[in-house]
């Protein structure tokens, strides 16, 4: 038991861990609300805001997360480090899409797509001389940041002060109010309103500030480590937090929170603004408040290339003269698309999709595409549409056996031109290409299967049109047996198969010429065909070859040549009405045993452990059973002669 709950535990754990890596930002604030029921204490709204990359799917480290964690934690300290409140579980209450395109017809298209949540709290605290700390950490930041070591192992720090009794613990903090994704283009210079709102009308200014780790030495875990909080991330030189990307002229921010810069060099980097808060009447400190977000530069440049097909064929099996006109332009969002048609007609379109334009006949059509005609980055080109449709292709077979030729016959025609020449492929390494009168051909296929044909046209209207049928075809493989050896007397059942129809020719001696296993009584040597077909007509043939000697009896010779001239080159036995072999082994003038087998069909070839045996005299011994069911031991002697 204690087992299982520790695993619920851990998973738990893991999820709550492993949902954190997406992160990308975020900040932590807070609402005076009044008194609690008593009046001793205040009661505070705290909000914290989470940013994701909404695109982030999967990562090299970080696995595959798509969503906000909920709850979170946040913790409340004291000014000199004591914890008050932990594990302040914040609620979900919102998610916010924050989406922007590039919309420059002259740069390549790129879009920004972010998600911040929204949790939130009420805690109540009683006011004390040096105020609060809320915090929320946490590990860990994006993949691959461009100014940060090691980013998804580091982690953040959200936190907010609450003023003490020395000051205004009443106070509303100042927040950033404006949330908005941008699409930052890298040598353009870009400016973004950081300015933050404060409830209250205190005096706000404005810094870069370093990014806050959560003060775990990089562990992959969630943190609550007290105040002070000055412990930065890694940044990786020159990058800091004053200087977080780069830029000529560089990254800046003004006293109304305007920040202004121009990349010079793409990738993601962490931006973190600080906010002081002054009250405006007293002039006294009140806190300072930071929030960080990621910024994204893009390589936005782009070719702007116009580019359709230079040839247009209009091959369709309708003869309508309506023709689709393709546009694979390499253009920026928004672009526009100035097409002259050829036959008079021109329209301008911001759409790059597929489109339908009606020619009013056949022919050649000059066909002219110009992208952005009005702007300094335009570019065209020339293609030609020919216009002769109502080409249709097929054919028809005739034949579906492995022994007969196979017909096929075209049935393509074609409205508005000739078909010139066919190319037939059958599915093989067999292909053929026949002039425009020849519309049919045959073919024999070498064996059953299904084959896919094509037929290819070539017309006079550089229209091309390729159709196939997957054609089955049907192979009977007919078997009569093996050659049989028979003692006069004995009975054998026939071993036909390979169909469903059967005829034995000659029927002599069979019990039905018409099956396939018919029963064979005879005694004098024979050669049976036996014509098999199967379901579909086709048709195949076999034959089997049956020899009769006097027996039950052993047949063997008394010496053989095993020199490779094709000749007497084995030695074996011929067994005549004998139906089982128990051994058939063959021994040295030792008494060494050199071979063993009872294959009748393949013997002795006179080797022993894969080298030639010598020339000499070799006993041999055979066990068996006859047809009668009586065992036959014999004996006796082989000379190997080479």
């Amino acid at each position: 038991m204690k087992r299982v709950l520790l695993l619920v535990i851990s998973c738990c754990l893991f999820n709550l861990i492993a949902a954190a890596y997406h992160i990308i930002g975020g900040e932590i604030y807070y609402k005076t609300i009044g008194l609690n029921g008593d009046n001793t204490r205040y009661r505070y709204l705290i909000t914290l805001k989470l940013y994701r990359d909404a695109d982030f799917t999967c990562g090299d480290r970080q696995g595959c997360i798509d969503k906000f964690e909920n709850p979170v934690v946040a913790n409340v300290y004291t000014a000199n480090g004591t914890i008050v409140l932990s594990s302040v579980y914040l609620y979900m209450s919102q998610v916010v899409p924050l989406i922007d395109t590039l919309k420059n017809p002259c740069l390549a298209p790129q879009a920004q797509h972010l998600e911040v949540a929204f949790y939130t709290a009420t805690i109540d605290l009683a006011p004390v001389f040096g105020g609060y700390y809320v915090a929320s950490q946490r590990c860990c930041r994006g993949e691959k940041l461009a100014n940060i070591y090691d980013s998804e192992h580091e982690g953040s720090t959200y936190y907010t002060i609450i003023p003490g009794v020395e000051s205004k613990p009443y106070n509303n903090s100042a927040y950033f109010n404006k949330d908005t994704a941008i699409v930052i283009c890298n040598s353009m210079p870009f400016k973004i309103d950081y300015a933050a709102f404060d409830e209250d009308g205190d005096s706000l200014t404005y810094s870069l500030c370093s990014a806050l780790t959560d003060g775990t030495a990089n562990n992959d875990i969630n943190s609550s480590t007290p105040p002070p909080y000055n412990s930065t991330v890694r940044y990786i030189p020159p990058y800091s937090g004053t200087n977080p990307m780069g830029g000529s002229p560089g990254i800046s921010i003004d006293n109304k929170g305007l920040i202004t810069c121009t990349p010079n060099k793409p990738g993601k980097y962490v931006i973190t603004v600080c906010v002081n808060e002054y009250d405006r009447t007293t002039k006294r400190f009140l806190g300072i408040h930071s929030k960080d977000i990621l910024l994204t530069v893009f390589d936005c440049t782009t070719k702007i290339v116009a580019r359709f097909p230079s040839v247009l064929n209009n091959c369709s099996e309708t003869p309508e003269l309506k023709v689709p006109i393709p546009n694979y332009s390499n253009s920026g969002y928004g672009s526009t698309y100035y097409w002259t048609f050829g036959d008079g007609t021109d329209t301008l379109t911001d759409d790059r999709t597929l489109f339908y334009h009606q020619y009013p006949d056949t022919g050649i059509y000059k066909v002219k595409l110009v992208v952005n005609p009005h702007l300094a980055c335009r570019d065209s080109v020339n293609g030609e549409v020919h216009n002769y449709p109502g080409l249709k292709a097929g054919f028809t077979t005739a034949g579906f056996c492995k022994e007969d030729p196979i017909s096929f016959n075209d049935t393509s025609s074609y409205l508005y031109g000739q078909i010139t020449s066919r190319t037939w492929n059958f599915g093989t390494n067999d292909s053929v290409r026949l002039p425009a009168g020849d519309r049919s051909v045959q073919y024999t296929f070498p064996k059953g299967n299904v084959y896919t044909v094509t037929l290819t046209l070539h017309t006079d209207k550089q229209c091309e049109k390729t159709v196939t049928q997957n054609v089955r075809i049907y192979q009977v493989l007919p078997f009569a047996g093996n050659d049989t050896i028979l003692a006069k007397g004995q009975t054998m059942v026939m071993q036909g198969s390979g169909g469903n129809v059967y005829t034995w020719q000659p029927p002599d001696g069979l019990s039905d010429p018409h099956i396939a296993h018919p029963v064979l009584t005879y005694n004098k040597d024979i050669t049976y065909v036996l014509k098999v077909s199967d379901l579909q007509g086709c048709v195949g043939y076999d034959s089997i070859s049956v020899k009769y000697f006097t027996g039950p009896e052993m047949y063997i010779p008394n010496a053989f040549t095993p020199n490779g001239d094709g000749v007497n080159d084995r030695f074996r036995f011929i067994p005549v009405g004998i139906v089982h072999y128990q051994f058939f082994r063959i021994y040295n003038r030792w008494g060494q045993e050199i071979y063993s087998s009872t294959d009748f069909r393949n013997g002795w070839d006179g080797t022993y452990k894969g080298m030639p045996a010598p020339v000499d005299t070799y006993l041999w011994i055979l066990k068996g059973t006859d047809f009668n069911g009586k065992e036959i031991f014999k004996k006796g002697t082989v000379t190997l002669i080479r």
